[in-house]
């Protein structure tokens, strides 16, 4: 089994590389969505990617690490079980379609400075 999700590019601190867990990436492409407003890049870059889900607690403990603290931030991926939503410095986990875990994630992007249109990850 695995998890997916895809990953911003320009999510990524310029300080904070994300290294130590080994990802496959399934498709990196580009497009003008960002909200400017919010001082966000208008162009991102997507890399779509899957994992090994032996790695997936390895995989969220990097990105914590690894996503700007500037910026509302956030990198989200899933197993056929669980969604994984990580900010700079917070993990949330939480078995997926559940309402509860879903509604405390994106109260807390909300509080980082993610805009509500942005809370778009999958059930």
């Amino acid at each position: 089994m695995s998890a997916s999700g895809a990953l911003i590019a320009e999510s990524i601190s310029k300080n904070s590389p994300l290294d130590g867990v080994a990802i496959e990436v399934r498709k990196i492409s580009r497009r003008d969505v960002g909200d400017v407003s919010a001082g966000q890049p208008l162009t991102w870059t997507f890399i779509e990617f899957e994992v090994d889900d032996q790695v997936v607690a390895d995989l969220s403990e990097a990105l914590s690490r690894s996503i700007d603290p500037s910026g509302g931030w956030y990198c989200d991926f899933r197993t056929d079980e669980e969604t994984f939503v990580v900010f700079a410095g917070r993990i949330f986990r939480y078995p997926r379609g559940d309402a509860e875990g879903r509604a405390e994630a994106e109260a807390y992007g909300q509080s980082v400075g993610v805009p509500e249109v942005q809370l778009d990850w999958p059930e």
